[in-house]
């Protein structure tokens, strides 16, 4: 059987909320408290609008509305320079090679044409992975794309996000296995949460991938 595993980025194999809680203090010390809400609020415009999160696009927009703030320039710095590889879950990089023994893996994850990119290739995870990266707008609306790029018998799915698991399997059905390491404020939700239908297989930490094997994986995909 040839199967390949797919792995979301943000709360799923980095803890992004960490990243998001760096940012919200370096910018409150930079900008100070209330030019940082504003920069949150026109993020949450964003995402609302794009449907995933766009640190630098949220800055452009705050640029147009103080064009002679000079300090704008250093956030921007701080943002690209950032250590994700600092911010890796623990185990997050055994779960990868775990994976590996079933077959191939890939990075499929949502987000802006330059700084998620940054973000996989900082981090350590765009070689981790061998270059096998997808990064859509919607990744959900792309399976097709996804599939004709990565043939197999059966896919497996990591993702923090209820609402992307339900989606994929909604299409692939029992061709895919979606795994949901509850990790980051999505997950956490629990409101949000009840909205989708419960993934095939639930693990408290990425790290606790390792203790699954390829037979009862597929078989929970299968089941459902």
């Amino acid at each position: 059987m040839r199967v390949v595993t797919f792995f979301d980025v943000d709360n799923t194999l980095l803890d992004n909320d960490r990243v998001s809680d760096d940012l919200r203090a370096h910018l409150e010390r930079e900008i100070g408290e209330q030019r940082a809400g504003r920069y949150w609020q026109l993020f949450e415009d964003i995402r609302a609008q794009l449907g995933y999160a766009d640190y630098l696009g949220a800055l452009q927009r705050y640029r147009i509305e103080h064009p002679r703030d000079p300090r704008v320039l250093e956030v921007s710095s701080f943002l690209m320079g950032y250590p994700f590889a600092n911010r890796l879950y623990p185990s997050s990089l055994d779960a990868v090679d775990h994976a590996r023994t079933f077959g191939s893996t890939a990075i499929l994850t949502d987000g802006d044409v330059v700084f998620q990119p940054r973000k996989i290739w900082r981090s350590g995870l765009y070689e981790a992975f061998g270059g096998n990266v997808l990064v859509y707008v919607h990744k959900e609306r792309e399976l097709d794309d996804v599939a004709s790029r990565y043939p197999a018998d059966h896919y497996v799915l990591v993702d923090d996000k209820v609402r992307i698991l339900a989606a994929v399997k909604a299409l692939w059905g029992s061709r895919v296995t979606t795994i949901w390491p509850r990790q980051g404020h999505y997950a956490l939700d629990e409101s949000l949460v009840a909205k989708y239908a419960k993934p095939d297989v639930t693990i408290e930490r990425i790290g606790d991938l390792v203790s699954l094997d390829l037979d009862s994986i597929v078989t929970a995909g299968k089941a459902s």
